[in-house]
């Protein structure tokens, strides 16, 4: 597993749980730094559970990118057009596959619906209403009621609200009505949806309604779940079972995320060593090599690759413990292991060239370049793959490519005053009228302009 730093989640985005709390309407547009994780296991098994959903809703499964946030909050949300985020809290709480396919199903229904825009629309319409009464708040003081004026601009956020979570609560409504319909379209059991409902809000539906009207953005739990009963227990595939493949799937990533994310004494304790199966093995290894007990995570390595030496995350994990050990040239055999059993993996073939040029300095560089281009192809905002070709670059004295690759990878994360940087000392030794001289002046400009705005923005706060 990988881990990044994200660029702005917007908070008030069209969500499956996120209705707990309320949003500002202003800071609704406000950034909003989060840790965004990478890991090609946990993004495979998402595809598989989103793309027949997708497809049901009339979307093409390419358009639509998933986001793994690693948050201990039980949270789904679409935000920034087709884009899913699924919150690591709400895949370990879910107790089995299907609740989070109904999940996924409600922000399916969220992007088929056009929330996403139409929830901006509704900020901006919001702001009229809250503008006039801000505007009679002051002609009132200056005419001479303070209180008056005080009750209009005091009530200005509220006016707004009032208008724009009416929306909200539509929005929700209608996704909880697709997920409903895209998963009897795949032949899908909608119950996980409302045992996920029931367990997971129900709790906090107290809160909601001693808060506010103009502060609740979703509709209470219980109206969701009691929306969805009926057409759900009337589906044809409500006793539908969990496919064995999903179940799979769901038991590892759940492992996987509990190895990585928790204590090795909770992992031990959730999976503890009398449990033998594979999962829990999975968590444990991850586990062991958290903790630096390489011993210890081999061993139950070991045992899972021979049981199933097909399976190309045993193998990756298997190079990733080697590599972190100062053992690079023992992990590329795994990491090649891995990538041919998920050909075309981007994730895995970054391990792979990190570990050649780890492993084999500029020696490895020729064929890490080649692996890093195919991904920077696939996933131009890879910034692991632009690290890596910068290093790779630097290896082969190729100085000004470096600055680019870095410039590059510095982008992706947002950071432009040092994609600045290195960009303006790329441009400067990069030959004029060729491609990377062009991409680089790109990001000079482009990155300049993004600086300024930063400073001014700084500068109005002061």
């Amino acid at each position: 597993m990988t881990a990044s730093l994200g660029s702005l989640l917007n908070r008030c985005a069209t969500g499956a749980i996120a209705g707990i709390a309320a949003c500002a309407l202003m800071a609704a547009q406000t950034a909003s730094a989060q840790s965004l994780i990478r890991d090609a296991e946990i993004e495979d098994t998402l595809r598989v559970y989103t793309n027949p959903l997708l497809q049901a809703a009339g979307l093409r499964p390419e358009d639509v990118r998933l986001h793994i946030v690693q948050d201990p909050s039980i949270n789904a949300f679409v935000t920034q057009g087709q884009n899913i985020f699924m919150h690591t809290g709400l895949i370990l709480e879910a107790e089995n596959p299907n609740e989070i396919i109904g999940v996924l199903a409600h922000e399916t229904g969220h992007i088929a619906g056009g929330h996403g825009a139409g929830r901006t629309q509704d900020m901006q319409r919001a702001m009229g209403p809250m503008l006039i009464s801000i505007a009679l708040g002051v002609i009132a003081i200056a005419a001479g009621a303070p209180q008056a004026g005080a009750a209009l601009i005091g009530g200005s956020q509220a006016f707004a609200m009032g208008d724009f979570v009416q929306n909200t609560r539509t929005q929700e409504a209608s996704a909880d009505q697709a997920a409903a319909q895209y998963l009897e379209a795949t032949g899908q059991s909608g119950r996980g949806l409302i045992t996920f409902f029931d367990r997971e809000l129900r709790p906090y539906e107290f809160r909601l309604r001693n808060a506010p009207p103009w502060m609740i953005t979703h509709p209470n739990a219980s109206d969701r779940v009691e929306a969805l009963r009926a057409p759900i227990a009337a589906s044809a595939n409500y006793d539908a079972p969990e496919s064995p493949e999903n179940l799979r799937r769901f038991q590892f990533m759940q492992a996987k995320l509990y190895g990585f994310i928790r204590s090795e004494g909770q992992t031990l304790a959730r999976y503890p060593l009398r449990d033998t199966s594979q999962p829990a093995r999975y968590a444990r290894a991850i586990a062991y090599y958290r903790a630096s007990k390489l011993p210890q995570a081999r061993g139950e390595l070991d045992i899972l690759i021979a049981e199933d030496p097909r399976n190309p995350y045993f193998q990756e994990l298997m190079g990733q413990i080697l590599f972190e050990n100062g053992r690079a040239a023992e992990s590329i055999p795994y990491h090649r292991r891995s990538l041919e059993l998920a050909p075309g993996q981007p994730l895995l073939q970054v391990n792979l060239a990190r570990a050649l040029i780890e492993a084999n300095g500029r020696a490895g560089t020729e064929e890490a370049l080649a692996l890093l281009a195919d991904v920077i192809r696939s996933e131009p905002d890879n910034g692991f793959a632009w690290r890596e070709a910068a290093r790779a670059r630097y290896e082969r004295g190729e100085e000004p490519l470096a600055q680019l690759a870095s410039a590059e990878a510095s982008m992706t994360v947002g950071d432009y005053s040092t994609a600045l940087n290195f960009a303006e000392r790329a441009r400067r030794t990069l030959p004029r009228n060729t491609p990377d001289y062009r991409r680089a002046d790109d990001i000079v400009n482009f990155a300049s302009y993004e600086v300024r705005q930063q400073m001014e923005r700084r500068n109005r706060r002061g």
